[in-house]
């Protein structure tokens, strides 16, 4: 999909004007040009119209693409590649993961490409963002790198209170579709804290200033950036932690009560096997109730009885003592 827009004005205050971002079909200076899932015929468009590299439209087409910064030399395009967060529902289970998103400075345009549609870019073409002027390309770069920073923010604390709710319904019982959920944060959590290590690289690098530069008020903006980020890695780390310790703790209890089980019923197998065993060596000679011989002579079933009970209460008594039951 090709997207183009623009700043266009719209009121005038006295300290400053005020822009919004407007769809447009053909591309023009210092414009925008969004491609997400696009065609071969809509790269080539955007590479011809404005001589960047094809490569730096394929880099972020791959899913396994490292966030990253690269330059290129004949038409001083850079390229820009971070891991963007997204959130996907499979059956009863939310599952997070990255895709990379690219974003390619030219000397009169700025290109996003990527894989999917991001609700992050959504936030820039609905004008849910401040002071966003397209044509000023690092801040509106920065920004960007900044929504990134803040759903990552925001995906985490759902996971926070998918954790809670987890745990919660763990502790009245415990069951698979639980413990999935919880195998799933871990895995969440293992490539939210990738990529976020990942992306502070790329932004140290931009806080150099030699790769694009920046001024006073970039700069800025650019260390509120790598705080938001510092903070989402170490609230990635502390979840991932989290859900690590409570799985072991939870696979502990699983264990734990297994050998309650097997212990109730090898106390059990233990007490029914005596009794048993003394019924094994009377059971062919001794009449029963229903035989014509029991009333002349009970006292062989009567004794058996008595014995199999009392050995069975004896077991049990010492068990009980030795606390297998």
């Amino acid at each position: 999909m090709l997207e183009i827009y623009t700043s266009r004005e719209v009121s005038k205050t006295a300290s400053k004007m005020i822009y919004r971002t407007t769809e447009i079909d053909e591309i023009i200076e210092d414009s925008w040009i969004n491609l997400y899932s696009p065609t071969e015929a809509e790269i080539s468009r955007v590479e011809s119209q404005l001589g960047i590299p094809q490569e730096f439209f394929r880099y972020p087409l791959d899913e396994e693409e490292r966030p990253r910064i690269d330059y290129d030399d004949d038409t001083g395009s850079v390229l820009i590649i971070v891991d963007i967060p997204f959130s996907k529902r499979e059956n009863d289970i939310i599952k997070y993961e990255t895709t990379p998103l690219g974003i390619i400075l030219s000397h009169k345009h700025i290109v996003t490409v990527a894989l999917k549609q991001s609700p992050i870019l959504d936030h820039f073409i609905e004008n849910r963002i401040r002071d966003l002027y397209i044509p000023f390309r690092t801040r509106f770069t920065i920004q960007i790198l900044l929504a990134v920073a803040k759903e990552y923010l925001r995906l985490l604390r759902f996971i926070d209170k998918t954790l809670e709710v987890a745990e919660a319904e763990l502790s009245k019982a415990i069951s698979n579709n639980e413990l999935y959920k919880l195998l799933e944060l871990s895995k969440s959590l293992v490539y939210f804290a990738s990529s976020l290590k990942s992306n502070e690289a790329v932004l140290e690098k931009l806080m150099r200033g030699r790769t694009i530069k920046l001024y006073e008020e970039d700069e800025d903006l650019l260390e509120d950036v790598v705080i938001e980020y510092k903070q989402a890695h170490e609230m990635a780390d502390i979840y991932s932690n989290i859900v690590s310790s409570t799985t072991d703790a939870y696979a502990s209890i699983i264990s734990n009560n297994m050998n309650d089980i097997m212990k109730i019923l090898a106390a059990a197998t233990i007490c029914l096997t005596i009794p048993d065993l003394i019924g094994s060596f009377f059971g062919q000679n001794c009449p029963m109730p229903w035989d014509d011989t029991f009333a002349a002579n009970p006292g062989p079933f009567i004794g058996l009885t008595l014995a199999c009970t009392a050995t069975m209460i004896i077991t049990f008594i010492l068990l009980r003592k030795k606390n297998f039951l």
